[in-house]
């Protein structure tokens, strides 16, 4: 049946050393599956396992079971965000060995569950002679946000469950960013910043940098925007200065369309649109 690997596979924490599924053959939700692997000789672990007579690694076998046994877990999570990794293996026997040219099929049986503990029975053949068999014990998780590899996220920066922080966006340690945002590829999100839930800032926004006054002497002054705002591309919103009340303020549900500037110590209500490349200088005050 047709299903998104790469995407299913990425509930997966571990995967080292690289993804070891390579089709779905058969899918009962939440039951069972038939995953395989082929199993061929330029595969780089060959190189050192061994010289002359290659092998597929026993760990390696149960790395594949867990994988397909990641897609199975996954079918009874309600949020996409659940990641599963490998907690433990019970019983494991190895029957065969596996060497190049051979075709793995994984088998997976769905066993009892236990809070966040998932237990599954997988057996993986080669034609039909069993190779290995053992019970997987897996663990399921909820992030609290997604975070893209690329990105340069401060760890002291506090970002809230179902947040997505795109590719290459920087979040820096003073940040807090509420839950169910979204952070847009490349942008840039720093100093004494507060988002509140719902707001999506859109690639290469710049939010909460250093305001443009001359005054301006690196005191830790603040932005705090409100819920459900829209930030679309290249927007930028500088925080307060301390001679004007150290703060800028953004209200709920307002949508700043791309380039528009909003300098130090503004306060911008409720339910607001500004136009593409609107400005405000600093101390301005607008109404909901």
């Amino acid at each position: 049946m047709p299903i998104n690997i790469p995407q299913a596979l990425d509930r997966l924490c571990y995967r080292f050393p690289n993804m070891l599924v390579d089709a779905i053959l058969e899918h009962e939700p939440g039951r069972r599956l038939v995953a395989v692997k082929n199993v061929t000789v330029n595969e780089e672990f060959f190189q050192g396992h061994f010289p002359g007579a290659p092998l597929l690694p026993a760990v390696l076998m149960v790395e594949s079971l867990s994988q397909a046994a990641a897609i199975l877990v996954r079918d009874a999570e309600a949020t996409p965000r659940t990641h599963v990794y490998l907690r433990g293996v019970n019983g494991a026997k190895f029957r065969r060995q596996v060497v190049p040219g051979d075709r793995l099929r994984l088998e997976i049986t769905m066993g009892r569950r236990r809070g966040s503990v998932a237990f599954a029975q997988a057996s993986a053949f080669v034609d039909e002679q069993l190779a290995t068999e053992c019970e997987l014990v897996l663990g399921v998780v909820s992030d609290a946000a997604t975070i893209h590899p690329s990105a340069n996220v401060d760890p002291r920066a506090r970002i809230g469950e179902g947040t997505t922080v795109g590719p290459n966006a920087t979040i820096g340690p003073n940040v807090t960013i509420g839950p169910r945002c979204r952070i847009g590829a490349s942008a840039v999100v720093d100093g004494w910043t507060e988002i509140g839930e719902g707001t999506e800032i859109y690639p290469f926004a710049s939010i909460g940098l250093t305001p443009q006054d001359l005054k301006y002497k690196g005191e830790p002054t603040r932005l705090v925007i409100g819920t459900h705002n829209v930030f679309r591309e290249f927007v930028t919103i500088h925080r307060g200065t301390a001679g004007g009340g150290g703060i800028t303020e953004i209200g709920d549900h307002n949508v700043f369309m791309a380039y528009v500037h909003i300098a130090h110590d503004c306060h911008v209500g409720h339910h607001t649109i500004f136009g593409n490349m609107a400005t405000l200088g600093g101390h301005v005050h607008v109404e909901d």
